[in-house]
């Protein structure tokens, strides 16, 4: 490689990396504007999700099907956003289950939207993921958002990721606050396939 396209390539990866931390600091803003009681675990989770989707959650449809139904019925509010992007780059949605109470999205096409948001998923590796959450963690510190127990929420997420697991749930701040109900489902399919019912109605 010449030393003029060295030159070039460093200064497109320069102001790659300057429009990833722009949109990092975005979904940072959206995130606590929507929900101010979060905690670093809650940030890291939305995070998680956009990287890596749903799969954790779905062993099969059947369970799937029946862990919704129970949701379903097991509760009586549905707040927050209809639908929500995921992390900085939005490849999924958080798509808030009162779609599917108040009937303006049908069950099964939820549930199947929902399962078939596993296919095609390409995750990072633990050393992948690990990198990019300390690149997400460090504009976080950088925003000083004064985040409740952050530095023990820290020390668990590299506990987590050195035994090589990613999975995070919400804090029991944010449940108390916000009691979400939502699964993830797929950009694109969520974009064709629920978002027109949504603005339907």
């Amino acid at each position: 490689m010449g030393i003029v396209a060295g030159v070039i390539l460093i200064a497109k990866s320069c102001k790659e990396n300057d429009s990833d931390e722009k949109k990092i600091v975005n979904s940072i803003e959206r995130h606590m504007t929507h929900y101010p009681q979060s905690t670093l675990r809650d940030l890291y989770k939305n995070y998680f999700q956009d990287r890596f989707g749903p799969g954790h959650i779905i062993s099969d449809r059947s369970a799937a099907d029946r862990y919704l139904r129970y949701e379903l019925e097991s509760s009586t509010t549905f707040t927050g956003e209809d639908y929500e992007p995921t992390g900085y780059e939005g490849r999924f949605f958080r798509v808030n289950l009162g779609v599917i109470k108040d009937g303006r999205v049908d069950y099964d096409k939820y549930l199947d939207a929902f399962v078939r948001s596993v296919n095609g998923i390409k995750q990072p590796s633990i050393e992948e993921w690990r990198k990019e959450w300390q690149r997400i963690d460090s504009v976080i510190m950088s925003m000083n958002l004064a985040l409740p127990n952050a530095e023990q929420d820290r020390a668990t997420i590299d506990s987590l990721l050195n035994v090589g697991n990613v999975v995070m749930h919400h804090s029991e701040l944010f449940n108390k606050h916000y009691a979400p109900h939502y699964r993830i489902i797929e950009r694109e399919i969520f974009n064709n396939e629920i978002l027109p019912l949504i603005d339907k109605k």
